[in-house]
């Protein structure tokens, strides 16, 4: 299975964005965008809207 790298950033506090990036083995590139938005959204209790995806690009497979 592909492994995607997403990078972006989340709403950690009222004005402060907190940068990540994720690296999730998914089967495209929109399934990895949903995935990193079901993590960050259940350990931070941040909205989809508070979380902003910047790019989604192929990753070097995990060893």
């Amino acid at each position: 299975m592909p492994v995607w790298a997403v990078r972006g950033s989340y709403l950690a506090r009222r004005d402060t964005w907190q940068r990540f990036t994720k690296v999730r083995e998914a089967s495209s590139a929109e399934q990895a965008k949903e995935i990193v938005y079901s993590e960050i959204g259940g350990s931070h209790r941040v909205a989809r809207k508070g979380i902003r995806i910047v790019s989604v690009e192929p990753a070097a497979e995990r060893r």
